[in-house]
């Protein structure tokens, strides 16, 4: 299974970008997929998740900026709308996959990464 973003670009504060990720390869079913980001010198963390059942969860530091969504049954993306410095990050694709019927194990994977610069 490969998730591969893309979207990240520099963008003024203020600003909007759109990112998205798609999943390949051998998948049944996708539970769970969801944005994380890392800035340099931080922790990895949790932007937005979305279930298959389309229950949305969002971190604090996002509410009412970004919008997660999952338009297509193997793609998710993120409406990330007014942009601040402080949301440049390195942003990556995570699923939860389960690769051959319901009862198979959940797997989880994550992409590469792409980059979303905000200046200032």
């Amino acid at each position: 299974v490969q998730l591969v973003e893309s979207g990240g670009t520099l963008v003024q504060a203020g600003g909007s970008l759109r990112l998205s990720c798609v999943a390949s390869g051998t998948i049944f079913n996708i539970k769970t997929m969801g944005w994380y980001r890392q800035a340099p010198g931080k922790q990895r963390e949790l932007v937005a998740t979305l279930t298959s059942d389309s229950s949305p969860n969002y971190a604090d530091f996002v509410k009412g900026r970004f919008t997660i969504s999952r338009d297509v049954w193997n793609t998710v993306s993120l409406q990330m709308n007014s942009l601040k410095p402080e949301d440049t990050a390195d942003y990556y694709c995570n699923a939860d996959v389960q690769s051959i019927d319901y009862s198979s194990a959940v797997v989880n994977y994550w992409g590469r990464g792409t980059q979303v610069t905000v200046s200032s």
